[in-house]
């Protein structure tokens, strides 16, 4: 059986509505609290939900309350990053934010750092990194120089992978979004008063192609945190997939509109495959326990790119996202030894890097398809070696919780091998056998 998920939006998506109605749908809130813990930013914030209702419906309402904003003052309920849209979804209330430099780096340090489970983090990232590189569209910057009001302050990190964690606790295997609602209006941002939908939430609907339309409400429908949740972790836009509904959340806004101003969760289950051209995991063997997932592959081959061209492309498709990517020499058309490129990314990634594609070779069309893959569960730990401190990650099998693999992160060991002035495998390999001999000694 598949879990699937729907986030239903008649009155907009922000982060706080997607973690209050994960809560309601029945994600135990000591379990997320315990997760965020690991960030390392318990001084700075409190998590609290709450029943509330909005136009006689009862709901859950989160709330972030910063503990020790570093000059992040907010008088609303819905929390997002400040640079695109200050305003909170629906609360009327401005935001304004001179918080300190946390640039997107700094935030997937945190991320990466923290002992989340793999997929919960995987998912984190991807969403601040769709925020970044919206924001950083936007103001005409690169990604890396977005800086933390544009990226997001405290409450936007919670709302983000508390929701990330969420899904992960409820096994949430395929993800459905309804369309969006575009509100009206303007909001006042870091950088002055802003048209709704604010610049980066545009960016983030219009990199995936999200369908929209207006319901004649006014003011701040979607935040940028909620549009980034929501083009990050959708396969897809559009009605509920079919599905054996099984539980429900709703998670409120921060303001009574003229609708019931929530976010639906629909939580259910089918046994076939969502996406139709890929095969489904129900019908293999019983004893397989792997975990699966859906990926994008993208090909096109090329009879005229130069090497550095290659070279080029590889670094910004891997920026983008990309899971994998590889080219092999084939023989075109009039006998012409040509290139073909093959891109391997998660569905969410596509729109990006068939970009970059198009942008960057000389194709003039793109062959896609969606496959599903067995994948193993992993692990970051971090090894103290001689040299220094090296990231090792974990492959396991997700029965036996066996080690089926161990490879000590490249980066690390360049830079100590750089460090020390010795051969890059003598790290590698020191790391490798320090690990092996911890684990016949029961270290782990």
């Amino acid at each position: 059986m598949k879990i699937l998920a729907y986030l239903d939006c008649p009155s907009g998506i922000a982060g706080d509505m997607c973690l209050a109605a994960l809560v309601d749908a029945g994600v135990p809130l000591d379990y997320l609290q315990a997760q965020l813990a690991t960030l390392g930013l318990n001084d700075e914030f409190t998590l609290t939900v709450t029943p509330t209702h909005r136009q006689g419906l009862r709901a859950l309402h989160a709330e972030v309350t910063l503990t020790s904003p570093p000059q992040d003052h907010r008088t609303g309920n819905h929390h997002h990053p400040p640079a695109a849209a200050e305003q909170d979804q629906g609360s009327g209330a401005a935001i304004a934010s001179t918080a300190a430099s946390r640039n997107l780096p700094a935030i997937e340090q945190l991320i990466t750092q923290a002992t989340l489970p793999d997929r919960a983090q995987r998912w984190s990232l991807a969403v601040f990194r769709r925020l970044a590189e919206a924001e950083a569209a936007v103001h005409g910057i690169a990604v890396d120089q977005v800086h933390f009001h544009e990226v997001g302050a405290t409450d936007a990190i919670v709302d983000i992978v508390g929701t990330c964690l969420g899904l992960d606790y409820l096994g949430v295997d395929h993800l459905v979004c309804s369309p969006l609602p575009t509100g009206r209006g303007k909001v006042r941002a870091a950088h002055g008063w802003l048209p709704v939908p604010a610049p980066a939430v545009l960016k983030l609907l219009e990199q995936r192609q999200v369908p929209i339309y207006s319901n004649g409400l006014n003011g701040e429908l979607v935040t940028p945190t909620g549009a980034a949740i929501a083009t990050a972790l959708a396969d897809s836009f559009g009605d509920p997939p079919t599905m054996t509904l099984r539980s429900t959340g709703l998670g409120a806004g921060g303001k009574d509109l003229p609708v019931a101003n929530v976010l639906r969760l629909w939580i259910g289950e089918t046994a076939a495959t969502p996406d139709s051209t890929a095969v489904s995991p129900a019908s293999a063997p019983a004893a397989i326990a792997y975990e699966s997932d859906t990926v994008t592959l993208l090909e096109t081959q090329v009879d005229d790119l130069l090497p550095q061209a290659v070279g080029y492309l590889y670094d910004r498709l891997l920026a983008a996202g990309a899971l994998d990517l590889f080219t092999q020499p084939v023989a075109m058309k009039k006998s012409r030894p040509g290139l073909l490129i093959t891109v391997l990314c998660r569905p969410a990634d596509e729109p990006h890097c068939t970009d970059i594609l198009f942008a960057e070779t000389s194709t003039l069309g793109i062959r896609r398809q969606s496959q599903q893959r067995w994948v193993l569960p992993r692990r970051i730990e971090t090894l103290e070696t001689p040299y220094g401190s090296v990231a090792l990650k974990l492959a396991y099998h997700p029965r036996t919780q066996a080690v089926l693999n161990v490879h000590p992160e490249y980066e690390d060991c360049a830079a100590l091998a750089r460090r020390a002035s010795i051969p890059w495998q003598t790290v590698h390999q020191t790391a490798l056998s320090l690990w092996y001999q911890q684990q016949s000694e029961g270290a782990y």
